[in-house]
């Protein structure tokens, strides 16, 4: 069912203001890792990544996420001063070039902290400022924007048989909870964006059902975000491998469109832009 789209939403960080919720917004992703699962190694120098971020702001990315940890299923950790090491010189440089937002994708307080001194001005974390109990005093010194992510176990452990009684309503519960941690130590709450985490300690119906349920995880007002791009739940409903998965990815764009998400984080965002604006002007009344 789709909300109604007056009920807009702001979400606040380092002197901006955006209104979401008519369009979606589009993060392009920056992987600056040896093995994220769909483009591992391609942009791990830094040149290549700054020339792939900027052919994806030319393409109409909102923000770029620039990651140098993958967060994959059985990926393992990066020392502290290798993720540095991929990601710093990538952000200083892109600061440099484009005044589209950056956003640092890290789960390690000194990493956000460098990245927002180099010219990030997002912390996008997959474990929603738990995996670093620092993390919270760097986004509560700066006017940063910050993505609370949901995930259920490790990248080392959460695809062993997730469970949940009821996926959508344990999600929203526990993103509520952190976002009310975060608040009660003076973050902002319009500084906040939740993301379900796809992928992350959930089977092919646990993806489904909280992509079918936006309304719901945004209940309690906060904007969403969804990152499903090229992910493994779809070859359950296409039937087919990483390679093939773009038009998988397009189809749930749109139905996330149709549901006025706010964020969709996507590695093509030429191909997703295209579907997104050929929907809406067919979606017009």
């Amino acid at each position: 069912m789709q909300e109604n789209t007056s009920q807009l939403r702001t979400w606040t960080f380092s002197n901006q203001t955006w209104t979401l919720g008519e369009f979606p917004k589009l993060m392009g992703i920056v992987n600056v890792t040896p093995d994220s699962f769909s483009d591992g190694g391609e942009w791990l120098a830094p040149a290549d990544a700054v020339a792939h971020a900027m052919q994806l702001v030319e393409e109409g990315a909102d923000i770029l996420d620039v990651g140098g940890e993958s967060t994959r299923p059985g990926a393992e950790p990066v020392p502290t001063d290798e993720e540095l090491r991929r990601v710093i010189p990538v952000i200083e440089q892109l600061a440099s070039q484009t005044d589209v937002p950056i956003s640092i994708d890290t789960m390690k307080s000194e990493v956000a902290q460098a990245a927002l001194q180099a010219g990030a001005s997002i912390i996008n974390d997959v474990s929603a400022f738990e995996h670093d109990p620092q993390m919270t005093e760097v986004a509560a010194g700066s006017a940063c924007g910050i993505i609370l992510m949901h995930r259920q176990g490790t990248p080392q452990t959460m695809q062993n048989n997730p469970h949940y009684d009821d996926v959508v309503a344990e999600v929203s519960e526990y993103l509520f909870q952190r976002t009310q941690t975060l608040s009660q130590l003076g973050i902002a709450a319009e500084r906040i964006v939740i993301d379900p985490g796809i992928g992350f300690g959930k089977t092919a119906e646990h993806n489904l059902s909280l992509l079918t349920h936006i309304a719901e995880l945004r209940a309690n007002g906060h904007s969403v975000l969804i990152g499903h791009s090229r992910k493994r739940f779809l070859s359950k409903i296409i039937g087919r491998p990483i390679e093939e998965r773009l038009a998988g990815t397009l189809g749930v764009a749109i139905a996330l469109a149709q549901q006025n998400t706010d964020l969709i984080r996507v590695h093509d965002i030429a191909a997703v832009k295209d579907a997104l604006l050929a929907w809406k002007r067919l979606a017009q009344p």
